[in-house]
């Protein structure tokens, strides 16, 4: 597991573009045959990937890191498989997962086992996990029967579909709130005009991008932004000072994550276009 302290609202002011992509950009996930891991001190949250082929691959805690018997003695997770079909085993409990599909595994869940149906197409499972203070049942929530909001226009080319999972009016969590975006052919925004919640943090993990796209990903305080150019497969983490939109070179989907104080979705502290700087 690997364990990064996050830079204040001053610091990332004065980082190298190296320096930057060093701190908030997570590039090591989906390795086939592994479990990647990635600890972060903001809101103590992690992120991760696994990548079963031949075998079943365990999400098991890292003593050192977590001193916990196992992952989710203290923590809750949301798994959403972007890959092929496969399985997870919560506890002996089998949930069929298809592409997109959400798993949410409370705080108590013992063993956790990701499978692919065919090692030749794998799944490609993301998972975020934060601290958990209250037991909440494990829920499989199917993409296909997801609950969808439409927002955006062609014209400020940001036509997207929100489908949440995670949220308070949807599956119960103790403070996970987790779901993804797509983005229309054609529409490249996401997140416009942009916000920030000082009450909760948000990782953004991008995918459906090729080999030769990207998506241009802002940060940083409104009046003082930064980039990150982010490829696909790849997540930023946003502290709750920092702003989180972008663009892209063409359309992609992107699955987001927040933890925190405050599960309300539309809890945000909108910037105006004019102040963005």
């Amino acid at each position: 597991m690997e364990v990064r302290y996050a830079p204040n609202d001053e610091a990332y002011q004065r980082m190298t573009t190296n320096e930057l992509r060093g701190a908030f950009l997570v590039d090591n996930l989906f390795k086939a045959g592994i479990v990647t891991m990635l600890y972060s001190d903001v809101d103590r949250v992690i992120v991760g990937s696994a990548v079963p082929k031949e075998k079943a691959l365990k999400i098991e805690t890292s003593k050192k890191e977590m001193a916990a018997e196992y992952f989710l003695e203290r923590r809750e997770i949301g798994i959403i498989n972007i890959g092929n079909a496969g399985s997870i085993r919560a506890d002996g409990k089998e949930f069929r997962m298809e592409k997109k599909d959400c798993l949410y595994l409370g705080k108590g869940v013992k063993t956790i086992e990701c499978s692919s149906s065919d090692v030749k197409k794998p799944s490609l499972y993301y998972f975020v996990s934060f601290p958990a203070h209250k037991n909440f049942p494990s829920v499989h929530a199917k993409f296909s029967e997801a609950s969808k909001t439409s927002l955006g226009s062609f014209e400020n080319a940001n036509t997207r579909t929100i489908t949440k999972f995670i949220h308070s009016d949807g599956i119960k969590s103790s403070q996970l709130v987790m779901g993804l975006t797509e983005l229309a052919k054609g529409s490249v925004w996401n997140t416009m005009p942009v916000h920030t919640h000082q009450r909760r943090m948000e990782v953004y993990m991008y995918f459906g991008l090729d080999e030769d796209s990207l998506v241009v990903h802002l940060m940083g305080k409104p009046t003082d932004t930064r980039a990150v150019i982010v490829r696909n497969q790849q997540a930023v983490i946003s502290p709750p000072w920092s702003i989180h939109a972008g663009a892209g070179t063409k359309s992609y989907s992107f699955i987001w994550a927040m933890g925190g104080e405050n599960q309300e979705f539309s809890d945000m502290d909108a910037v105006a276009m004019s102040e963005l700087r």
